[in-house]
């Protein structure tokens, strides 16, 4: 939950800079589980009240999380030495989400790029934390 609120809290709208792959999937799970949680929710409701709701439940979570969704994007993709704009590949059917999915899992750049400073700190040992709670 830490890495969610740190992209809607903190990173709102801020599309410079660089994410790692950690808080890009970790709010992307996040995100998922709540927008299942939406749906059922919003589908008990109509089965039980008989008022469709489920539209309008998901449309205000979508609104509400949808800057923060694409600046995610653009700074994961930042931490791969991509511009920005590759988020439009995702347009290209069925290659296009593929190959974006590919982008999102690579290995951020080590060290400073054109984007900013590396997320990870320099001399940063993945071995060493392990184990270790993020606070």
């Amino acid at each position: 939950m830490y890495w969610y609120l740190k992209v809607i809290k903190d990173n709102y709208a801020n599309f410079s800079g660089r994410a790692r792959r950690r808080e890009y999937w970790m709010f992307v799970l996040i995100q998922l589980i709540i927008l299942i949680l939406v749906i059922s929710y919003a589908s008990l409701v109509d089965d039980l009240f008989g008022s469709p709701v489920v539209g309008s439940i998901l449309g205000f979570y979508v609104l509400a999380t949808l800057i923060p969704w694409l600046a995610l994007n653009v700074r994961r993709l930042h931490d791969t030495g991509k511009s920005g704009g590759y988020i439009f590949i995702n347009l290209i059917p069925i290659i296009g989400r593929i190959w974006y999915v590919v982008l999102v899992a690579t290995e951020g750049e080590f060290g400073p790029n054109q984007y900013g400073p590396d997320p990870k700190g320099e001399g940063f040992d993945e071995i060493d934390d392990i184990g270790r709670l993020e606070q």
